[in-house]
C-alpha cells in the first residue's frame, strides 16, 4: 500500500497541490486581506462592486461563508489523512476543490451580472463537495468518531443557505449570519479544546515547573454543551433576555475552562501563547453578547460578532496555520518576528473592533481595525507564500 509521504513525494505537479492546506491557507489568506481592503471603500461610497449583496452583506458573506470555509478546507484535507489513514487529496482533485472555492468568491463578485442565484448554487458547490469528500474519508476508515466535523460542515452549508435565501429576499432574520459564526466558534472550542492544551503541554514539559495543563475531560463536555446550547438560543432568539444571561454565564464557565490550560507559563513561546490569546475571545464574546442583549445602549451587537469573528476566529486561524503550515513544510515550530507581528496586527484589529462597538471613536478604529487585519493576513501571504509553494525541507 502507498503511504501518505510516498504518495506526495510520486506526485510531479505543481507544488501547491501537495496538500490541502497549501492552496487553502495561501488563497484564503489573500482573500480575507482582499476583502476587507474592498470593504472600507464599500462603506464609503467609493467603491460598487457587482455584487447583488448589499455592501455590508458582501462584507460578511466573503469573510464568514468565504474565508472560513476555505481555512477549514485547508485544515481537514490535511488532518484527515492523519485522522484515517487513508491518503490525502492531492493534485487534480485538490485542484478541482479548490477551483470550486475561487468559483464560489468570483460569483458573488460579479453575481448582479449573473443572477444572485446562480451564484449562490456555485457557492454552495464549494462546502457540499468538500462535506462529501471529508464523510466519504471517515465512513470508508470507520473513524466514526470524527463525523461531528461532517456535522459542523452540514451546518455551515445550511447558513448559507439561509444567507443567500435572506440576500435574495425569500426569507428574513439573520439566521444565516449567526450560524455562520457559531458553528466556527463551536468548531474552535471543539478542536481548540483538544490541541490547545497538548501543544502546550508538550512544550511546557521542556521548561522547569511541574504545573501541566489539564487534559480534555468532562468538564470541557460540559461546557462545550452548556456553551452549543446557548449559541443555539443566539441563533433563534438573539435578543432574548434568557439568550442574554446564559451566555454571561457560559462566558465565565469558558473562562474557568481555559484557566485550566496553563496558558500563564506560555509567554516565553509566541506560538503557543497566541493559541490561548486567541481562545480568550471565546468568552469574551460570550460576554460581549450579554452586554449587547441586557445593554443594548452600551455595545452594539456587532461588537459580540466581532469579539467571535475578529478576535477568535481570526487570530485562531491565524494560529493554526502558521503552527501547521511550519511544521507541514519542515521548519522549525517557532515563531519568528515576522510572525510575531502577523499575531500582534491581528490582536490590534479585534480590539479596535470591539472598542468601535461601543461608540469610541468609532471611524477611526474602523479604520485601524480594518488596516491592522489587512496587515495581519496580508503579513501572512508575504511570509508564508515561499513555504507553500515549494517543496518541504
Amino acid at each position: 500500500m502507498s503511504t501518505t509521504a510516498a504518495q506526495i513525494r510520486a506526485y510531479r505537479g505543481p507544488v501547491l497541490f501537495t496538500y490541502g492546506f497549501r492552496p487553502f491557507f495561501l488563497f484564503g489568506a489573500l482573500w480575507a486581506a482582499t476583502a476587507v481592503a474592498l470593504w472600507l471603500p464599500m462603506l464609503t461610497g467609493r467603491l460598487a462592486l457587482p455584487t447583488h449583496f448589499a455592501a455590508l452583506d458582501w462584507h460578511v458573506h466573503e469573510l464568514v461563508y468565504g474565508y472560513v470555509p476555505a481555512v477549514i478546507a485547508g485544515f481537514l484535507l490535511t488532518a484527515v489523512p492523519n485522522w484515517t489513514g487513508r491518503l490525502p487529496v492531492v493534485g487534480g482533485r485538490l485542484f478541482a476543490l479548490f477551483s470550486l472555492w475561487t468559483a464560489g468568491r468570483a460569483a458573488l463578485l460579479v453575481s448582479a451580472w449573473i443572477g444572485g442565484g446562480t451564484a449562490a448554487v456555485i457557492d454552495v458547490a464549494f462546502l457540499a463537495a468538500l462535506a462529501g469528500l471529508i464523510s466519504r474519508e471517515i465512513i470508508a476508515s470507520d473513524n466514526w468518531r470524527n463525523l461531528k466535523v461532517v456535522v459542523a460542515l452540514g451546518l455551515l452549508i445550511i447558513g448559507n443557505v439561509l444567507f443567500h435565501l435572506e440576500a435574495l429576499g425569500a426569507i428574513s432574520g439573520g439566521y444565516g449570519l449567526r450560524l455562520g459564526v457559531g458553528t466556527p466558534v463551536l468548531l474552535i472550542m471543539l478542536i481548540g479544546g483538544r490541541i490547545i492544551p497538548s501543544f502546550t503541554r508538550n512544550w511546557l514539559v521542556r521548561q522547569p515547573g511541574t504545573r501541566l495543563p489539564v487534559a480534555f475531560n468532562g468538564l470541557d463536555i460540559l461546557v462545550m454543551v452548556e456553551s452549543g446550547l446557548v449559541l443555539g438560543l443566539w441563533v433563534l432568539l438573539p435578543e432574548a433576555a434568557i439568550t442574554g444571561w446564559l451566555a454571561a454565564l457560559v462566558g465565565v464557565v469558558n473562562c474557568i475552562r481555559m484557566a485550566r490550560w496553563a496558558g500563564d507559563r506560555t509567554l516565553a513561546e509566541p506560538l503557543v501563547l497566541v493559541l490561548h490569546v486567541a481562545y480568550a475571545f471565546v468568552p469574551v464574546g460570550f460576554i460581549l453578547l450579554a452586554l449587547s442583549v441586557l445593554f443594548p445602549n452600551v455595545i452594539a451587537p456587532s461588537g459580540a460578532l466581532h469579539g467571535w469573528t475578529a478576535g477568535c476566529i481570526g487570530l485562531m486561524t491565524l494560529a493554526v496555520m502558521t503552527r501547521a503550515s511550519l511544521g507541514h513544510t519542515g521548519q522549525r515550530l517557532t515563531a519568528s518576528p515576522r510572525i510575531q507581528a502577523i499575531y500582534a496586527f491581528a490582536l490590534l484589529s479585534a480590539l479596535a473592533r470591539i472598542v468601535a462597538a461601543f461608540g469610541l471613536w468609532r471611524m477611526p478604529m474602523l479604520d485601524l481595525a480594518a488596516l491592522a487585519w489587512v496587515l495581519a493576513f496580508g503579513g501572512f501571504v508575504w511570509v508564508y507564500a515561499p513555504l507553500l509553494t515549494r517543496r518541504s525541507a
